[in-house]
């Protein structure tokens, strides 16, 4: 990563502005050693208006299996908004892409700290959303957007992450799904499945890298409330509800089984199977197989 030397720090042309703390250099006839520079500790430095410091920790933290987890999608969301710089500018997709994400991120897991009032389904009032003193990742304040760019961002999402309600002439939102915010209800979120066969297909995308311990210990839900499957799979590249498009193992439940056991099984809006497993976990009895991705090679298990 290239950095350019500013007064009183670094400047980091790819991202953000890294301060150095100071260094003691002893009077000397020649330049500083740059051993000197680099030893110091450096401290990069998040701007977000209204979003403290442990909300960025909390974003941060990901688990080993279970899904997606917020400190990936947090990764994601950067990433996607990196050059675009600090001034706010963008093309109106841009704007309305950052808009999505952010709203992901409230409707999800902020709520409770950011003092919104959310009833037992999710939903929220999207005027107490424009409220809020926060910036998209394209450095455009909440504010700033208007109710037609809700409407735009929830038609626009591509994963059909939002619903959208009219309630005594008042216009609410929610996320269907991915939540981690305790005021949720699940009776009141989604829809019970009742029996296999309304959902044929039922599989969790995960990595190589998280197989061993999820065979040790289950399919765990992390600090959401559920445990996220998809009714498909992402052939071609397509955009699947409830899976990571790059995921290189998928691991299918035997529904019938599971629901014969007694494990609670749901779906939302956007066709994501979800259960909250037994104490939050779907154990390794519970899956039917285990297969590689994209070649559907068998793994044994």
């Amino acid at each position: 990563m290239w950095a350019s030397a500013t007064s009183g720090g670094f400047r980091f042309l790819r991202y953000r502005r890294v301060f150095i703390s100071p260094v003691p250099i002893a009077p000397t006839s020649s330049p500083p050693s740059p051993s000197l520079l680099t030893s110091s500790r450096a401290l990069a430095i998040m701007d977000h208006s209204n979003i403290t410091s442990s909300s960025f920790a909390s974003f941060a933290h990901s688990g080993r299996s279970g899904g997606r987890g917020r400190g990936l999608e947090m990764r994601d969301n950067l990433e996607r908004s990196r050059g675009r710089g600090r001034g706010g500018g963008g093309s109106g997709k841009d704007k309305i892409d950052a808009l999505g994400r952010l709203l992901t991120r409230i409707l999800r897991h902020m709520a409770s700290e950011l003092n919104l009032n959310m009833r037992s389904d999710g939903y929220v009032k999207v005027q107490d959303l424009l409220k809020l003193n926060m910036k998209t990742f394209s450095n455009i304040p909440l504010r700033a957007h208007t109710v037609d760019d809700i409407r735009e961002a929830v038609r626009k999402d591509n994963k059909q992450r939002f619903s959208l309600l009219e309630d005594n002439d008042e216009l609410l939102i929610r996320a269907n799904q991915g939540h981690t915010v305790a005021t949720v209800q699940t009776e009141s979120l989604l829809k019970p499945v009742l029996s296999a066969e309304e959902i044929p297909v039922c599989v969790h995308g995960t990595y190589k890298k998280f197989l061993e311990s999820i065979l040790e210990q289950g399919l765990k839900r992390m600090e959401r409330l559920h445990i996220h499957f998809s009714c498909g799979l992402p052939r071609d590249g397509e955009v699947i509800s409830g899976m990571r498009r790059d995921v290189n193992v998928l691991i299918f439940l035997d529904v019938k089984k599971a629901l014969e056991d007694g494990l609670k099984i749901y779906i939302s809006d956007n066709k994501v199977i979800l259960t909250e497993g037994f104490d939050g976990v779907v154990p390794v009895k519970y899956f039917e197989k285990i297969e590689s991705w994209p070649d559907s090679q068998p793994i044994p298990f």
